[in-house]
């Protein structure tokens, strides 16, 4: 599988008691879709899979796949502290039709290199379908490092990995060493380094409420080869990311944003809380900023 292009880890809508609201998942993946994304990802952290039981993921994974009924690849998330639910949701993604799985480190446990590795390509064996690994040592505490990434050349379905590390030196090091496994960038405010090094693909969760915008910076740097168009998109574009990262309050600046979008995405679950007033009109301010600066560069309304 060619991971080309924009894709969005998909957020779940609640109700206000928590319970999942099908009508705002059916329109947020109809608005994605609409919008020229090129594939979707559930059950990601945007995604609040570790808020949701084992029941209610595959519901959800299931859900999610007749959605998109074919329309764009869907890529579901395995993530799991034990291999052994690792391997659950593979086999479920794969009953449900997912085109790849996202195949992140086992959280909190603190695997060794060879111990990552062995846990992949479990997963592996257990669906056998395509996989974009996920490098997140900010949540996972561990880097795939050149063990984890040697051992799993054992199987071609490891063909894609989402960096998230914010490191330079292995986004230089994934370029440079391993060009059999396509770079797609986890880092939102590294999207042109991502771009400048070969990366063809952008996992960002901002595309859930500006897809647009997105799209924009990966058509000026991986299709026109527009770098310059492409740092004047990235510029605009910057104070929406350090808003987005700042405070701990990711997911709920995800779910303001399509909120704003006309599509009530509900509140994050617990212990996550909602975003205060303060919080909406500074993201709010900063999206009527972006949008304004992306339409002049690119002549499009966002």
């Amino acid at each position: 599988m060619q991971f080309e292009g924009i894709y969005t880890p998909v957020i779940t809508p609640y109700h206000d008691d928590f319970s999942l609201n099908p009508e705002a998942l059916a329109r947020t993946i109809d608005h994605l879709i609409a919008a020229g994304v090129h594939g979707i990802i559930v059950a990601g952290t945007t995604g609040e899979y570790y808020a949701q039981s084992p029941e209610e993921r595959v519901e959800l994974m299931t859900m999610a796949s007749d959605l998109i009924a074919g329309r764009v690849p869907v890529i579901i998330g395995t993530g799991a502290i034990r291999t052994e639910d690792s391997i659950l949701f593979a086999k479920a993604a794969k009953d449900a039709g997912a085109d790849a799985l996202l195949v992140a480190t086992p959280p909190y446990a603190y695997p060794t290199g060879r111990e990552i590795a062995l846990h992949a390509l479990a997963v592996d064996r257990a669906a056998n379908l395509p996989v974009l690994l996920y490098n997140y040592p900010g949540r996972m505490s561990v880097n795939m490092d050149e063990e984890t990434l040697d051992r799993l050349g054992r199987s071609p379905n490891f063909c894609a990995i989402k960096e998230s590390s914010g490191d330079p030196n292995r986004l230089h090091m994934l370029a440079r060493d391993y060009p059999h496994i396509a770079l797609s960038c986890g880092m939102d405010d590294q999207a042109l380094e991502f771009f400048a090094w070969g990366a063809r693909s952008w996992v960002c969760a901002g595309s859930n409420f500006a897809p647009e915008a997105h799209i924009a910076l990966y058509q000026a740097c991986a299709v026109e080869g527009d770098f310059t168009k492409g740092r004047a998109i990235m510029s605009a574009m910057l104070p929406l990311m350090r808003v987005l990262e700042q405070g701990g309050k990711f997911i709920q600046c995800i779910k303001h944003g399509l909120t704003l979008r006309g599509i009530d995405a509900g509140p994050p679950r617990k212990p996550l809380q909602p975003l205060n007033k303060d919080d909406k009109r500074e993201l709010e301010e900063v999206i009527r900023t972006m949008n304004t600066a992306i339409a002049k560069i690119t002549g499009d309304a966002t």
